[in-house]
């Protein structure tokens, strides 16, 4: 059945990327829980191909970092209300603690301030609301690809 994008909220075509999307947001498995204006909630289901320690069998923080990095991609889009080229431009992420095994990790990302070409955005990694395993604050930049797609134009 045919999706007219028309009569879609912003929130449900952020929706529909994000269960379309390709990369290491479908190679980790990661959906969108929440989406609204300015705040998305993406859960990392926990798999034992995340192992970062056997031992302790807690998830590597390359994981934790994608789910991250996924949610405050996603926190921008509800903000811009209009697709845009967008790329990371600084993460930082302070580890509190691991997470637990064989528990779902969720991270929630929230726009906080824009400027015409960057957003500022922070989020924070829990498996229970209230006890975050990691903070995080990151610089997005709007129109990433925007130089590319000028000069491809020129030459056209």
């Amino acid at each position: 059945m045919a999706v007219d994008p028309s009569s879609m909220s912003w929130e449900d075509k952020v929706r529909m990327m994000a269960e379309t999307s390709e990369g290491q947001f479908r190679a980790l498995g990661l959906s969108l829980v929440e989406a609204s204006k300015e705040r998305v909630t993406v859960k990392l289901p926990w798999q034992e191909k995340l192992i970062g320690d056997p031992k302790e069998r807690v998830l590597h923080g390359g994981a934790i970092t994608t789910l991250i990095d996924s949610a405050c991609g996603y926190a921008l889009f509800t903000h811009l209300r209009e697709l845009a080229d967008i790329a990371t431009l600084d993460l930082r992420i302070d580890y509190l603690k691991p997470a637990a095994p064989e528990r779902d990790v969720f991270a929630t990302g929230e726009v906080y301030r824009m400027t015409r070409s960057i957003a500022f955005i922070r989020a924070s990694a829990y498996q229970a609301e209230g006890d975050p395993i990691a903070n995080a604050v990151a610089t997005f930049m709007l129109g990433a690809n925007a130089p590319k797609y000028a000069a491809r134009e020129k030459t056209e």
